[in-house]
């Protein structure tokens, strides 16, 4: 039964709850009134990139399209960060064949953004209880605050982050749309903070610094949220929850959904746990170390964490996140706070020393990587362990394991089929 509050007159939010999911046909409804009785002339999409396959995103924004599409001048531009763009095969498999890959914009996180102002060093140092005592650019893509759009749209889904606590609302203007200093000292404020403290809540420093930003240097740009909670079942998409309006209060709603059910309690911590990345969704250990984050609080000390990776063919987004990758290492907070302090690359690539902390177990537990497209050279070059993929899926086949417990040669794991939409913790 279809469980819907329409609050969009009183307050200028509305939620969508479905049981056990939304409709295509109350999925479109919702959208519909979203835009009903605005003159719309040009209208910019922020969806997030293939890396979030699972978001809903896609559909929603292929919705979009075909109803605007006839009236008003639509662009789409692919919330990447520092992803690589898009390609067109990607595009098609993401947005459907409605969206014609030449309206799709790329943005890059290097060269196409203005700043409009900064976050005091005393509210960064506050924020973060004096851990960090610097002052954070606010950068966004130029085309966000041209005055060139009557209506900005943002799209995406919120689910456990390891950055910012609970991923996108403004996330994906200020990092999705950003600029390198904001998306470095972001990361790196998270980092300092750590990610046990902040995976899975509201409220964390770096989401504080993106609120202030939004309050403070966001307030002219006609921009609507579109938020979405998840789930899937193997290629299959399930939008539990649709969020729409511009205030905080109804990210707030969607947060608390995603926490519901995007968040798994074990009773006791994996001795060994398996995780599969999907090689279309996962071609970097830049994005498949999320089997690193989002597992971590449940991860046993001494236990293993076995990444299956067929798809993954380098370290980096990019050639200089990837160098930098290969030559530092995923080798643990303490190691990596000094190789910033004595190397000005690092220095000048916060985000990518962010990253090389998250990516660590600071010998917790052991991480093995095993792929198909990296050599063994490569992987142990980076401080990971290594199996060879057509090995490891003798044992650890993911075409006939599910999600949850299993017992193999008599030894217990915990297989994962998709850490991306997930935390796991101890009770």
């Amino acid at each position: 039964m279809l469980k819907w509050r329409n609050m969009w007159k009183e307050d200028e939010r509305m939620i969508v709850r479905s049981e056990p999911y939304i409709s295509e046909a109350e999925l479109k409804a919702a959208l519909a009134e979203s835009i009903k009785g605005k003159n719309l002339k040009k209208v910019l999409l922020l969806p997030p990139d293939y890396t979030r396959m699972y978001s809903g995103a896609g559909k929603i924004t292929a919705v979009y399209y075909d109803m605007l599409k006839d009236t008003c001048q639509v662009d789409i531009m692919p919330a990447l960060g520092t992803h690589v763009p898009m390609t067109k095969e990607e595009c098609l498999a993401f947005f459907g064949e409605g969206v014609p890959f030449e309206r799709v914009l790329v943005h890059n996180w290097r060269t196409d953004v203005v700043k409009l102002g900064e976050v005091p060093a005393e509210f960064v140092t506050e924020v973060s209880e004096g851990l960090v005592n610097t002052p954070i650019d606010v950068e966004v893509n130029k085309r966000i605050v041209s005055g060139e759009y009557d209506l900005i749209i943002s799209i995406g889904q919120v689910v456990p982050h390891e950055v910012v606590g609970m991923a996108n609302y403004s996330k994906n203007i200020f990092v999705g749309c950003g600029g390198s200093s904001m998306i470095n000292s972001s990361h790196m404020l998270g980092a300092f903070y750590g990610m046990e403290r902040i995976m899975g809540k509201d409220f964390s420093p770096v989401r504080k610094v993106f609120d202030y930003a939004q309050e403070n240097y966001m307030k002219d740009v006609p921009l609507l949220y579109v938020l979405t909670v998840t789930t899937n079942k193997g290629d299959e998409t399930f939008i539990h929850g649709m969020f729409i309006g511009e205030k905080r209060d109804m990210f707030e709603e969607a947060v608390k959904l995603s926490q519901a059910i995007n968040l798994t309690h074990v009773e006791k911590p994996f001795k060994k746990a398996v995780v599969y990345l999907d090689p279309r969704e996962f071609k970097s250990t830049w994005l498949g170390n999320k089997a690193v984050y989002r597992t971590r609080m449940a991860m046993a000390d001494g236990g293993e964490l076995i990444i299956l990776a067929p798809g993954v063919i380098r370290f980096g987004e990019d050639m200089g996140v990837d160098e930098l990758i290969r030559k530092y290492g995923y080798v643990g907070r303490e190691k990596v706070l000094q190789l910033v302090e004595d190397n000005q690359d690092l220095k000048d690539n916060l985000s990518v020393a962010a990253h090389l902390i998250h990516g660590s177990s600071d010998g917790r537990f052991n991480i093995t990587y095993c792929t198909k497209q990296v050599t063994e050279e490569e992987v142990r070059g980076v401080a990971f362990n290594y199996i060879p993929y057509d090995e490891i899926i003798k044992k650890y086949d993911p075409a006939k394991l599910t999600d949850g417990y299993h017992t193999i040669d008599g030894e217990e794991i915990f297989y994962i089929s998709n850490p991306a939409l997930g935390l796991w913790t101890v009770e």
